[in-house]
């Protein structure tokens, strides 16, 4: 129970007062909460063995000393180079792991090198543009990317959606590969594969026949319908926040244009934490009231985080091109909704549309928490 209670502490106070001085720019020093260990800033090093849980968030994030329970980490740049007794969640720009881990990888961010010293004792679960697996799994592994490589031995099966997958001469799959890709499989001669080896069809596969290819087209633009009502809900949203609140959107705008990044990442680090958070709470029986209010909000501020990032990106156009009228309430309701609507258009945009979703969301949360806790969360200039 102890333990529980410090999980949920540990993520609201990453999300609310991790950052309760104005060094953000210097090394962090960490924070124990029990036997867990929270630390943020700019630059975060762990050198001293962590008897509990590990969380860790900045723009650079390095674990040089063992962990004994589990390690949740996000950042520009993460480098685990000692053990992780229990699992690793990890989501940031850059994954460097090399170093064993007694459970699980689940990891997701734009590149993942997994190196020949990890050792992973569970299954890998790993999303990102570019992803190199060279250690050793001793579960299976389900890998998705724009390019994917396995160069190690993997005791389970491997189940992998990437636009490459290559398979490197120190590959040795005990179990099946089951594999998605637009290109054919890449597999070195000395690259072994105990089990069977299948190539899954690719969704809404080229080889449909003209018919099929015509009722796919109706059937989305039947879906899209509803999808059309939507955008204009959300562009009625952000409206009525630019009318009604017109000072606090301001300041949302503000912050997200001067600190962007700063934005990105607490946009992460709520979108992470937010839900281990309720399901805690849940884990505790007494808490499930709170955890479906939790939910509810974090449903809301999702909602919020994409509709800020669309009056953020209306304002930045209007001072951009129009300076004159960017203090117009007017004009800032106009750009606010242009702005929603183009989003809109580039979230169906294949392979770029739910990145940019995405990162409209992620910059929107941290606007929210930039403006909730503007001395804690500011860096210093």
């Amino acid at each position: 129970m102890f333990k529980r209670k410090s999980m949920i502490l540990s993520c609201v106070l990453m999300l609310v007062t991790a950052c309760a001085s104005a060094e953000d720019a210097q090394p962090a020093a960490p924070r124990p909460v029990g036997s867990d260990t929270l630390v943020f800033g700019g630059s975060v090093r762990i050198d001293q063995p962590v008897p509990g849980d590990l969380i860790a968030a900045g723009g650079n994030v390095d674990v040089d000393a063992p962990v004994a329970g589990d390690a949740m980490l996000a950042g520009g740049n993460l480098r685990v180079t000692a053990k992780v007794e229990r699992s690793v969640y990890a989501g940031g720009g850059r994954l460097t792991l090399d170093a064993p881990i007694g459970r699980n990888l689940r990891v997701g961010g734009g590149q993942v090198d997994v190196g020949p010293m990890a050792t992973v004792g569970g299954n890998v679960t790993v999303g990102a543009g570019q992803v190199s697996l060279r250690g050793t799994v001793m579960g299976s592994v389900t890998a998705s990317g724009g390019r994917v490589l396995i160069d190690g031995p993997v005791d389970g099966d491997v189940v992998s959606n990437a636009g490459r997958l290559t398979l490197g001469p120190n590959a040795r799959l005990a179990g099946a590969l089951r594999y998605r890709s637009g290109d054919e499989l890449v597999r070195d001669p000395a690259a072994q594969v105990a089990g069977a080896i299948e190539q899954l069809a690719l969704s809404g596969g080229g080889d449909a026949s003209g018919a099929q290819r015509e009722s796919g087209w109706r059937a989305r633009a039947h879906r899209a319908g509803p999808s059309w009502w939507w955008t204009l809900g959300l562009m009625v949203i952000a409206a009525t926040l630019v009318a009604v609140l017109p000072v606090t959107s301001q300041r949302v705008a503000d912050g997200l244009r001067s600190r962007w990044a700063w934005a990105l990442l607490w946009g992460f680090v709520a979108l992470v934490c937010i839900p281990i958070a309720a399901l805690m709470l849940v884990i505790t029986i007494v808490g499930i009231p709170l955890a479906l209010l939790v939910v509810l909000l974090y449903l809301a501020l999702l909602l919020l985080g994409y509709v800020g990032s669309a009056v953020a990106l209306g304002q930045w156009t209007l001072v951009r091109f129009k300076a004159d009228a960017a203090g117009r309430i007017g004009w800032r309701i106009a750009s606010a909704m242009a702005a929603v609507l183009a989003l809109a258009l580039l979230g169906r945009v294949p392979f770029v549309g739910g990145l940019v979703a995405l990162l409209a969301v992620l910059a929107g949360i941290g606007g929210v928490v930039l403006l909730i806790a503007p001395r804690a969360a500011v860096a210093p200039r």
